[in-house]
């Protein structure tokens, strides 16, 4: 599929992974509409919670009535906390547990089914493309990550059953698992730490920079034979 005129969606767009794939596919001539918690200007920007059915379905209606469809779906949408199964204060608080799980799992598979079912009514022989976002958590989970390993797991672990799920549709789907990438949030801490984390990156020693999990984005959309595939991003970084 060729980026340029696609309509696309990108869940958690308003910022990090998510506004380096709005601002790529634009620029390669992709329609985007970003769909995120947080208020945005312009008509190309819907608030959406993606852990609700009606908020969900409501933004993928405003999405189509504004593109006129709907061929390509990224989920970047997510949250992480650090919090041990026992620790000081006691067990894992389920609540915390659950909103994970809840916002990284269960709300990316909210907006893909809901994009899978407008991508159907294309017509073509390829009717669509939806990219994931796993982590490389799902596979080397660090102390404290039970409730983010476990959410980003699930991403990975339900990419081929969607992949063929949806084969006689058209659709493609795929998903990426970044390391560690210069983020907001990662960009908050402090340089040393940065610097620290940077450091056991194999090969090239330095954090990921967003635009790069955008290409791959990218990439995935336009290579037709990438399908059922779960891709780390991270050069070649294993977590102790």
């Amino acid at each position: 599929m060729d980026l340029k005129d696609s309509r696309a969606i990108v869940t958690g767009g308003a910022s990090g992974l998510g506004a380096a794939t709005v601002a790529w596919f634009r620029q390669q001539g992709a329609q985007v509409v970003v769909l995120d918690r947080a208020a945005g200007d312009g008509p190309q920007h819907v608030q959406a919670d993606v852990t609700s059915a009606d908020s969900a379905a409501a933004a993928i209606a405003q999405a189509v009535d504004r593109m006129g469809g709907i061929d390509i779906c990224v989920n970047c949408a997510g949250i992480v906390i650090g919090e041990k199964t026992l620790g000081r204060n006691g067990p894992h608080d389920l609540d915390s547990f659950r909103r994970v799980v809840e916002v990284n799992l269960i709300g990316s598979f909210n907006i893909l089914r809901l994009a899978a079912a407008e991508m159907a009514k294309n017509g073509r022989t390829e009717n669509g493309v939806i990219v994931n976002t796993a982590s490389i958590a799902a596979f080397d989970g660090q102390k404290g990550q039970a409730a983010y390993a476990a959410s980003k797991a699930g991403i990975a672990g339900m990419t081929l059953p969607l992949a063929r799920d949806l084969a006689a549709l058209g659709i493609r789907v795929c998903a990426i698992a970044p390391g560690i990438f210069a983020t907001p949030m990662l960009r908050g801490l402090p340089q040393e730490v940065q610097d620290g984390l940077a450091a056991e990156v194999t090969c090239p020693p330095r954090l990921g920079d967003s635009a790069e999990f955008a290409r791959l984005a990218a990439h995935i959309v336009e290579n037709a034979y990438l399908n059922g595939e779960v891709i780390r991003l991270d050069g070649a970084l294993r977590m102790r």
